[in-house]
Parts: C-alpha cells; structure tokens; sequence
C-alpha cells in the first residue's frame, strides 16, 4: 500500500473513531510498527493527527482534501450497500428521480427494482451505471463543467437545465452534516444540488455515520427540509440532529 493511501485510510479510521491504537492500525492495513510510527509523525507534521500514548487521534473534524470518487469506493462500502438497498425501496413505477453525485447513490443503481423510471443526474459514473442497467427506463445525464473529484457536472449549463425540471424523488448524499447544516466541499457542487432539492417532492439524504458531526466548506441544505435521512447505527456517533428529521431510517 502507497504511503498515500495508508494516510488516507487512517485518517478515515480516525474519523468514524476519533482515537485508534497503532496496534489496531497496524492489524488493519498489514503494516508494521516502525511503518506507522513514521506515517502518525508525518501525519502528526502536517497538523492533521495529535500522537497520544500507543496511537493517536483526529486533529481536526474539517476535511482538509476531499476524496476522489474512485477513493471514495472503498471506504466504508458495506454501509454504504446496506444505506443504498434501502433507499430504493422509496422508488416506484413512474417515478421521475434525480440522483446526486456520490458513491453510496452509484451503489444503489444495481438494486433498483422498478421498472418504468424517468431518471436524471449530473454524475458521469452513475450514468455509466445506469446505462448498463437493461431497463425501460428513460435517462438524462445533465452536462456543464465537469469537476474531477466528484465527476460530477456543476455550473451555469447545469443549473439552468436543472432549473426546468420537477422530481418526484431525489436521493443525494453530503460530505458532512453537523447539526441541521448539510455540506459538501464546493459552492458550485452544492448549489446544483440545492436546486434539483427544490424542485423535487420529497428529499432522502443517503449517509454512511462517518459523515455525521463533520463540517465541510459550503452549507447547501438544511437537514429539516429534508424528507429523511438514510445512515446506519454507529455506537460511537450522537443522532440527535437526525431524528429531528421527518423520517429516520436505518
């Protein structure tokens, strides 16, 4: 495993933990203790970890670089199937839906079950999922200025088209909620989305429980106007604010 990607996974591991042992770290990335010594004082170095005694603990609940999605695949992905299996439970035959950007709304692609859907997004990999799906459905991918990090499409084309469309349904997910703030890491990213939830009936927030108490750069939605947030049951996260929401599913 590149140095990169041992960072980047114990820094998730901090996330969901706030605090883990070099023991734990070293059992689940199969390296040795002289590696993650090294890799906690690096990570110490930048400012994002604090070195405790036998590990270390997260710096900061502010992401300082966002995941790719090809990065994102990986990181809690049996949550995230357990969260999309259940979201398509709310589509029916007829439904006319937006899907957001992100990977726990490209894993629920392949559970869909209804079978006449008119369905829109602005994410290139769930078109491609889409696309591979053999059904009557009609698809629309939405085009702009293509954002790298999401492969999702942002700006004014985006938003103007977004902006003459009604929905039934939108599903979309977040890089953080903390309290009733739903962020993610642009203004361009977030305000697309804001405007497909406006235009749309009824609202699911897809999160895995990594996401919950953390802050991201732009706030786009409000989380009381949303009509239900769909996350798994994580001992060590506080669901307050969630169960403020309409719904709260699990």
């Amino acid at each position: 495993m590149l140095k990169a990607d041992r960072f980047r996974a114990i820094l998730t591991m901090l996330e969901v933990d706030r605090m883990i042992r070099s023991s734990e770290i070293m059992e689940r990335l199969s390296v040795s203790d002289m590696t993650v010594r090294r890799d906690l004082d690096e990570l110490e170095g930048k400012g994002l970890v604090e070195r405790v005694h036998g590990g270390a603990r997260l710096q900061n609940l502010y992401r300082q670089e966002e995941l790719s999605h090809s990065e994102k695949k990986i990181v809690h992905y049996n949550e995230k199937e357990k969260i999309a299996k259940r979201a398509v439970e709310f589509i029916n035959d007829g439904d006319t839906v937006f899907l957001g950007p992100g990977t726990t709304i490209e894993l629920a692609v392949q559970y869909i079950q209804a079978d006449f859907l008119r369905i829109v997004t602005n994410c290139q990999p769930i078109f491609d999922r889409l696309n591979q799906c053999k059904k009557n459905w009609k698809i629309y991918l939405i085009g702009g200025e293509l954002r790298a990090a999401t492969q999702c499409f942002v700006g004014e084309i985006t938003n103007k088209s977004l902006m003459d469309m009604n929905f039934h349904k939108v599903f979309f997910s977040c890089n953080a909620l903390s309290g009733q703030k739903i962020m993610t890491a642009t203004f361009e990213e977030g305000q697309t989305q804001q405007i497909a939830l406006n235009n749309s009936v009824d609202r699911y927030l897809l999160i895995d429980h990594s996401k919950i108490g953390k802050r991201d750069f732009s706030v786009y939605y409000n989380l009381r106007d949303v009509t239900a947030v769909i996350t798994n049951k994580h001992e060590r996260r506080h669901y307050e604010a969630i169960e403020k929401a309409t719904k709260y599913l699990v």
